[in-house]
């Protein structure tokens, strides 16, 4: 075949965008879909690898997909982000909606998250620090054994996962660290003393803690290599884990510990 009769090349990514933002043309847009749909099932993975077994992951990745569209609807090239970094948050947040629609956490669950949440945030209160787990295993009437399984059963739920840290502020810990988003001075500002709270809260954190956090959410490691890093169980991890995100909560949304 000449070069004559060769088929076009197709659009590259950065040319699919262009027509895209100019036209809003649908069938573009589908193929944009196309292009970044292995990144909800990314998300889709790293999710449900907090969650029980019976949590299917295609319906997570369907939840994404909403997720995904969003993002593409609302991403706007020429601020100069990079569209993956925007998109996974929207993608995440979009699963993590469906679930707390779908209240699909045991009551029991929840009841035993509440229990363990107040009690470290009164300890955090008097201490001045982060609890050890002696301190709230006593404080919620537990054994160390109890509160860990019910740390491991919080941390599979994933009910405590960075994502959720800023409450109702619609708020996820990838924006917090880059906030593509901000339009607004106030809007920066809130994410920047948010970035700083964050920040702080984590350097309070016991080094085996704040290795935890650097490995799982700046490395991308999973559980199980982490536990081997550390050289303990998957399990331990999920509890770690677990506690640290109760912990940063706690730091983020009560601005009298200081």
């Amino acid at each position: 075949m000449t070069k004559a009769t060769q088929e076009p090349e197709k659009p590259s990514v950065a040319g699919l965008w262009e027509e895209f933002k100019a036209s809003g043309d649908a069938g573009i847009r589908e193929r944009l879909i196309l292009h970044y749909s292995p990144m909800v099932k990314y998300v889709a993975s790293r999710v449900g690898a907090r969650l029980p077994r019976s949590v299917d992951l295609n319906d997570l990745a369907s939840y994404g997909i909403f997720g995904l569209i969003d993002a593409i609807d609302k991403f706007e090239p020429e601020r100069g982000f990079k569209f993956e970094t925007y998109a996974i948050n929207r993608i995440r947040g979009a699963i993590l909606d469906e679930l707390r629609a779908l209240d699909w956490v045991p009551r029991s669950v929840r009841s035993r998250a509440r229990r363990i949440e107040t009690a470290m945030s009164e300890l955090s209160h008097k201490l001045q620090r982060a609890p050890t787990e002696e301190e709230v295993a006593e404080a919620v009437d537990m054994s160390i054994a109890d509160l860990r399984d019910a740390l491991a059963e919080i941390g599979r739920s994933g009910m405590v996962a960075l994502d959720e840290l800023i409450g109702d502020s619609q708020t996820s810990f990838g924006e917090m660290i880059a906030d593509p988003t901000a339009v607004s001075p106030e809007a920066e500002y809130q994410a920047e003393e948010t970035r700083r709270g964050l920040i702080e809260a984590i350097n309070r954190l016991p080094d085996r803690e704040r290795r935890v956090v650097q490995l799982y959410h700046y490395e991308g490691m999973t559980l199980a290599q982490i536990g081997e890093v550390l050289g303990v169980t998957e399990s331990r991890v999920c509890q770690i884990h677990a506690k640290i995100m109760v912990s940063l909560r706690n730091r983020l949304t009560d601005t009298a510990w200081s």
